[in-house]
């Protein structure tokens, strides 16, 4: 099963269980949560995540594999993940291209120095989730606020060579954060549709959008707890001009408004869809 590339999807927080459940037919197309906080979860709230993946597709975003880390991937917690996954027929599994670990979880999101040897460190991590979890995976590009110390003066190569390098080396599938694009290009000084023209369009997979935090002019907090800024939905709609429409999502972790907002927000995606689908600027002519 596939999602349609034109199909807008919204986070599944516990904080939305019960709207969520009550939302009319077709106000999203699929729903994403993070399988590392639901295994194991019975009760009211593990019937409450049965029901909702009975009526809608599901997509699921790692939060703890730490693929860029050192320490040995957790292969029970992969074996649990596939379990997880095959239950509930999900349609898309991705993770973080970062590492997360360090004698212990570090609860956060660091950065990986952008080397050759790193490509190859992490794309034989990535090789082996794929072959535990019995499917193809997306990675998805993350916000960072300060260099890795091996990045230091001159990296061997930069941001998007990086994403690119890996993705060939492991065969695998981009997750294309637009937010995160955005943030990091503001942070890190370099031109965001530079970027985005460099991702490789045929491995993109899916695209999410966030809000974010204006920390200052030349600084963004990539918080997931405020509605999509503009400028970000400018961005996405320049993704799909340039590598097609995908499936989205938009997330919205904190300071969650009700689910109207969020609804509208996920309109806005389909909107953005419809405008980039081939034959809207001849049905508009035909209007």
């Amino acid at each position: 099963m596939k999602l349609p590339d034109a199909s807008a999807g919204l986070g599944l927080r516990r904080a939305l269980l019960d709207e969520l459940r009550a939302a009319p037919a077709g106000a999203f197309d699929f729903l994403e949560c993070a399988p590392d906080n639901w295994i194991g979860v019975g009760g009211r709230l593990g019937e409450a995540l049965d029901a909702l993946s009975e009526r809608h597709p599901l997509t699921c975003h790692g939060l703890s594999l730490s693929l860029g880390g050192t320490l040995p991937l957790d292969e029970v917690f992969l074996a649990k993940t596939r379990r997880f996954l095959d239950r509930h027929r999900v349609v898309l599994y991705s993770e973080h291209l970062s590492c997360c670990t360090d004698d212990g979880h570090l609860y956060d999101l660091m950065p990986i120095p952008f080397t050759g040897e790193a490509v190859r460190h992490v794309a034989a991590r990535i090789g082996r989730v794929q072959d535990v979890l019995g499917r193809r995976i997306a990675v998805e590009n993350v916000s960072y606020y300060a260099a890795h110390p091996a990045l230091a003066g001159e990296p061997d190569m930069d941001e998007a060579s990086f994403v690119g390098a890996v993705l060939e080396e492991a065969d695998c599938d981009l997750l294309l954060d637009v937010n995160n694009v955005y943030v990091n290009a503001i942070n890190h000084g370099y031109d965001p549709h530079a970027f985005l023209a460099r991702m490789p369009g045929r491995r993109i997979a899916s695209y999410h959008v966030a809000g974010h935090y204006d920390e200052a002019e030349d600084l963004k907090v990539d918080t997931h707890g405020a509605p999509v800024k503009g400028d970000v939905w400018a961005l996405l709609a320049e993704a799909y001009r340039l590598h097609g429409i995908r499936p989205t999502l938009l997330e919205r972790d904190f300071n969650l408004p009700p689910l109207p907002e969020l609804l509208g927000e996920v309109a806005r995606i389909r909107q953005l869809q419809q405008a980039a689908s081939p034959g809207h600027g001849a049905d508009m002519l035909r209007a």
